[in-house]
């Protein structure tokens, strides 16, 4: 018996031309033979092989691990020890091909998947995954009883479940790995399950048995048209090719004898029946070669039987896999309507935070201001300049949150002092002058900060998203601004309902003239509400340029939505603009699932649906009561 340490260069001696000269169709059983010797050097020689470190000596034909050098290669035996100094011209250095490479690759998994180095073995499973063969199988199970690490131990159980559904020789087995996976959503196993399911049409003599695990009997006409089932037919070496109409018509030219084609006067040949017969009588003859006319198509379609047979010859693995695959799809649909929903919550909520400042200004004091989504960009900006001198995304996002509330308010407050004051209860002139002011803040932007988008970058901890599997997931700044519109209802609740503010805004919002004679100042108030709405929509701008594009043009693409959503709502009252945005938000994602390479038609189609909404409900979701209501 040779011993262990002698196996790898008997192995390679033996195979020495098959080696020098290794190809992936001839060298496999080589490399087989040395993974399977048992030799404690093999996975260094494979390796070695791999990495064009493996030499032959030209004078005796040994083997050698190379290592080049200046002299030319430093020589180790194959048990690595040092075996001297040889130069170039004295050694055949073995390069690899691909494919060569990748059986020698397959075969190094079984020493990785026992590699005392973690990084190894999840590098291991990583190459079984990306290319998994049978052989595989045999390895990764007996690694399992020696693996620690609990993370490493369950993604090699599950790598080892899918390759026993998909190679395992014993059908009960594949079956219970295929149980075993009930509920789960993985992309890979749909990626194992979804082959197994592969169907391929055939075709065979009416009457006749079918070969293979049939999927599904084909009825001409219903499941497949009559020149599909006749094109199997063709391909399957069934019928002859068809027989086009210039074919025949040349076929007939060209065998015209005394104005008569087989028999058949030219004058007659003036139908498509009858240039048929011709040709066949042609056939008959052996004038022409076989081909299939158009009755001789219906005659051979009628006369044979269509199915489809799985890809997996096992009846008992595919009932198993389309049971999974249609549990999967059930779940999967679930999923994606949780997905869907969750996506639609988190645009109700930018779309919310957008809206909520101008539902005070246009809810509560009938002010068309145009120039809301200037404010949300004022935000933005503020919070890239804040950037600029604080690295610490964590910290600047915290001071520019209060920033932005400042500055967009003191804006807020200097607009409605110096214009709005001046046009209320003329709703067209505040419309055209906030236009105005929306153009030239817009213009500001762009003279300050150029056209080009900046960046507002969030925390490294709002990084990511929160999957809750393959399907569902949300990213961690929606959650943050799903927070933080969630934050700002609540303080816009305390501020109306628990503050003095809160209700001399509702006084002034439901009789002006009243709340004057009982103390309350309306100009102060509606100085200060201005401000609020117009503060709020500074800090949308900062959490919509976590995510956006911080440019001039960034709150045009919020101001539509946000009247919108305060006009659907309600006008004046919080829960219709939330009620709002819930329902704009949700509309908006359900039309883009529906037509999702357009997303341009999906805006105009939730236009179009909001037009009629308010034609039926003209006060919105959750209209006021009360004098208010009249105004």
């Amino acid at each position: 018996m040779v011993a262990a340490a002698e196996q790898a260069d008997e192995i390679l001696s033996e195979n020495k031309a098959l080696v020098e000269k290794a190809s992936r169709t001839t060298i496999g059983p080589v490399i087989a033979a040395l993974a399977a010797s048992g030799d404690p050097q093999a996975a260094t020689i494979l390796m070695a092989w791999a990495d064009k470190g493996l030499g032959i000596r030209k004078t005796d034909g040994q083997f050698f691990l190379i290592t080049a050098n200046a002299q030319g290669y430093a020589l180790r035996a194959l048990d690595g020890t040092a075996a001297g100094q040889a130069a170039k011209a004295e050694i055949t250095e073995l390069r690899p091909n691909a494919g060569v490479r990748g059986l020698i690759a397959t075969a190094l998994v079984q020493f990785q998947l026992s590699d005392p180095d973690p990084i190894q073995r999840q590098a291991a499973l990583t190459a079984i995954a990306r290319d998994p063969s049978p052989d595989h199988l045999a390895p990764l199970r007996a690694s399992l009883a020696t693996e620690a690490d609990a993370t490493i131990l369950a993604q090699k159980q599950r790598l080892e479940r899918l390759l026993t559904l998909r190679f395992d020789a014993d059908s009960a087995a594949r079956i219970t790995a295929i149980e075993s996976f009930s509920g789960d959503l993985g992309l890979d196993l749909r990626a194992v399950l979804n082959p197994l399911l592969v169907t391929t049409r055939r075709a065979m003599p009416a009457g006749a048995q079918p070969q293979g695990n049939v999927a599904r009997n084909l009825l001409p006409g219903r499941d497949l048209s009559e020149a599909e089932a006749y094109d199997l037919l063709v391909a399957t070496n069934l019928a002859p090719a068809r027989l086009t109409r210039a074919e025949l018509k040349a076929a007939l030219v060209a065998n015209i004898v005394q104005d008569q084609v087989a028999g058949i006067p030219v004058a007659q040949l003036n139908t498509p029946a009858a240039r048929d017969r011709a040709y066949s009588a042609l056939e008959a003859a052996g004038t022409v070669p076989l081909a299939a006319t158009d009755d001789e198509v219906s005659a051979a379609v009628a006369a044979h039987d269509f199915y489809e047979t799985y890809a997996e010859p096992d009846a008992a693995v595919t009932s198993a896999a389309r049971t999974a695959l249609t549990g999967i799809e059930v779940k999967l649909g679930a999923m994606q309507t949780v997905d869907l929903a969750l996506d639609a919550l988190s645009l109700a909520s930018i779309y919310f935070l957008a809206a909520i400042g101008l539902a005070i200004t246009f809810g509560v004091m009938r002010v068309i201001n145009m120039a809301h989504g200037e404010f949300i960009m004022m935000g933005a900006y503020t919070g890239y300049v804040v950037q600029l001198f604080i690295t610490n995304y964590t910290l600047s996002i915290l001071i520019a949150l209060p920033l932005a509330f400042a500055v967009t308010f003191a804006a807020g407050v200097a607009m409605e002092r110096l214009v709005i004051r001046h046009l209320y209860k003329r709703p067209l002139e505040t419309l055209l002058a906030t236009f105005g002011i929306s153009i030239a803040l817009q213009q500001l932007a762009k003279n300050i900060f150029g056209t080009q988008a900046r960046p507002l970058t969030a925390p490294s901890w709002l990084d990511g998203a929160l999957s809750f599997n393959d399907v569902v997931s949300i990213s961690y700044i929606r959650i943050a601004i799903f927070v933080l519109a969630l934050a700002f209802l609540l303080l816009f609740l305390w501020l109306m309902q628990r503050t003095r503010l809160g209700l001399e805004v509702r006084a002034v919002t439901q009789n002006p003239g009243m709340a004057a004679s009982m103390g309350i100042n309306p100009d102060r108030i509606n100085m200060l509400t201005f401000g609020l709405g117009s503060g709020i929509a500074g800090v949308a701008g900062v959490a919509i340029g976590l995510f956006a594009k911080v440019t001039s043009e960034l709150g045009s693409d919020y101001i539509v939505q946000s009247f919108m959503t305060v006009v659907v709502g309600g006008v004046g009252n919080i829960w219709g603009t939330l009620a709002g945005a819930l329902m704009i938000g949700g509309l908006q994602k359900g039309i883009e699932w529906l037509n999702p390479s357009n997303t341009l038609a999906a805006q105009t189609y939730m236009i179009l649906f909001i037009i009629l909404f308010i034609q039926f409900r003209p006060r919105g979701i959750i209209a006021l009561k009360g004098r208010a209501a009249g105004d």
